[in-house]
């Protein structure tokens, strides 16, 4: 090979060095500029649905106990009512319930609080999940009775998945009713096509009328009780003043 060759070939080996390394250089900022982004997502809609899910007010009217879109337990002539609004597929409901179910169905059981569980679907904006849930609670809860339905709440609860996914089918919820003691011929086609959206749709609106704008809301005789940090803090103090 002639020097000029050699020396051709260096240079054109040196452009495609640096063409490398420029494309490298791009990439490396795109990733960054990427991952920025996602990180900035995850802070703005992590915090939406954390306002949403953990919502301060105190302005929410205290309906009557045993309304069409709960469950009660305890007895009506108990010294304390308890009304808990939640959703099914918010972590904080799942963390106060995991926290508090065992202790209000014994002081229920003790007559000493009437509880009512007040499912709806707040977090419909991230998928469908919670509006499914809720209305395979209600038909669990009309062909099968509210010992079933509360079995089957709590192991919504235990089996509760993230808010990112991926998210139990109609056919696992069917399972779940099953194991709580539903028959499947009474409530798996029923839960599998949806047969109590409108329900849902309802249950909702009267939550949102009821000025619930997170979850959970918990109405201590009346009033809403928000003593407590975390929702296992909540969850605590309000078992203490309910002994």
């Amino acid at each position: 090979m002639s020097k000029k060759n050699r020396e051709a070939d260096r240079a054109s080996r040196a452009a495609a060095a640096l063409a490398e390394q420029q494309r490298e250089e791009r990439r490396r900022r795109n990733r960054m500029v990427g991952g920025v982004i996602a990180v900035l997502l995850v802070i703005v809609v992590g915090g939406f649905f954390l306002a949403r899910a953990l919502d301060t007010t105190t302005d929410v009217d205290a309906p009557a106990a045993g309304s069409e879109f709960g469950l009660t337990i305890g007895p009506d002539d108990a010294p304390h009512s308890v009304i808990i609004y939640e959703d099914f597929l918010c972590p904080y409901c799942g963390q106060f319930e995991l926290a508090s179910s065992e202790d209000l169905a014994g002081l229920a059981a003790d007559g000493k609080v009437q509880v009512e569980y007040r499912p709806f679907n707040l977090l419909s904006s991230i998928g469908d999940y919670s509006e499914r849930s809720a209305g395979a609670w209600k038909i669990v809860l009309d062909e099968s009775g509210p010992e079933v339905a509360k079995e089957f709440h709590d192991l919504m609860f235990e089996n509760q998945p993230s808010e990112q996914g991926p998210f139990p089918t109609n056919d696992d919820l069917v399972d779940w009713a099953v194991e709580a003691g539903a028959d499947e011929g009474d409530v798996g086609d029923k839960i599998r096509e949806g047969a109590a959206a409108d329900w849902v749709a309802d249950a909702t609106q009267a939550a949102f009328d009821a000025g619930v704008q997170g979850t959970p809301t918990i109405l201590l005789d009346g009033e809403v009780f928000q003593d407590g940090r975390t929702a296992e803090e909540m969850a605590e103090n309000l078992v203490e003043q309910l002994q």
